[in-house]
C-alpha cells in the first residue's frame, strides 16, 4: 500500500481514507516538490527554445555532442 501525506505542524496528516492501527510500522519517505512536478510542466519554458537544430538532433544528439557515428546512415 502507498499513499500521500501532509507534514502539519511536524505531525503527519495521513488522507481520511487512510486507517492504520497504532504500532503499524511506516517508512517516510519525502517527496521533493521539483520531482512530483511533471517533467514536461518543469520544462515547458524551453519547449522550441532551440530554432536552428537539425532534424535529426533527437536521434543523433552523440553525433552532434561527441563525433560519434550517426544512428541510420
Amino acid at each position: 500500500m502507498s499513499f500521500t501525506a501532509v507534514v502539519e505542524k511536524n505531525t503527519i496528516k495521513l488522507p481520511p481514507e487512510v486507517h492504520l492501527p497504532d504500532g503499524t510500522l511506516v517508512r517516510i519517505d519525502p517527496v521533493d516538490a521539483a520531482r512530483a512536478t511533471p517533467f514536461g510542466s518543469r520544462y515547458a519554458e524551453f519547449v522550441g527554445a532551440v530554432q536552428d537544430a537539425p532534424a535529426d538532433l533527437a536521434e543523433n544528439h552523440d553525433h552532434y555532442l561527441y563525433g560519434a557515428q550517426k544512428r541510420g546512415a
